[in-house]
């Protein structure tokens, strides 16, 4: 059996746990809490995620929840690339921390398991793969919400589009690693499926667009 597999199994778990722990950390609901604002869960589309706390009215706490768990997806990635070596954590770690975080945020522990769609999280754990690849997804999104109005959409191409990106430039822009492959590839089916009730409402013509007010549940 190879070292460096041994090594993942006798390093990755404790990493795992933190990244799924900081993942589990849900800041539309924390934010929202703090500034005094209703439970993104109880309004919209009910998802605690930035794209809801919006339809509050308040732009400063979608930006900060936007941020925050944005943030969450981009520590545990960007510490185990840089300092994984030092601490003996074997190849694939990585990969395996950012996916934790991800999953952290869709099944949180600390809220019942009920968490959001994870678009600005995987986002984050793309700018911890590598900037210039969180950047080019980011841009995606946006000018796909801006040209089409629908969060939603902007998510599912940004999803499809990131193991594209990541496998078309690898070697190229950003050295290409299979596990990190292998974990866009779980993100994108994941985010995919948590915005399936979003695909039938697109298909329906019934999506709510960016900047709609909320709507009390």
């Amino acid at each position: 059996m190879p070292e460096n597999f041994i090594e993942l199994l006798m390093q990755a778990p404790v990493v795992v746990l933190l990244s799924y722990l900081l993942g589990s950390l849900s800041f539309a609901v924390i934010v929202s809490k703090f500034m005094g604002l209703s439970d993104p869960r109880t309004y919209g589309s009910q998802n605690p995620g930035a794209t809801n706390v919006l339809r509050s009215g308040n732009k400063v706490a979608a930006a900060l929840t936007l941020l925050f768990d944005a943030v969450k997806g981009w520590v545990p990635v960007y510490a185990v690339m840089h300092f994984g070596a030092a601490w003996g954590l074997a190849d694939g770690t990585a990969a395996l921390a950012g996916l934790a975080a991800f999953l952290g945020h869709l099944y949180p522990v600390f809220f019942r398991f009920q968490g959001g769609k994870g678009v600005a999280t995987a986002l984050g754990v793309l700018m911890g793969v590598s900037p210039i690849l969180g950047l080019a997804i980011a841009l995606t999104w946006l000018a796909i919400a801006g040209f089409f109005k629908y969060s939603s959409l902007a998510a599912l191409m940004a999803a499809v589009l990131a193991p594209v990106y990541y496998a078309l430039a690898g070697d190229l822009v950003w050295p290409f690693q299979g596990p990190v492959m292998g974990l866009l590839c779980v993100m994108g089916v994941l985010l995919v499926w948590r915005h399936r009730e979003n695909v039938n409402r697109l298909l329906a013509g019934t999506e709510s667009k960016l900047g709609k007010s909320k709507d009390k549940a």
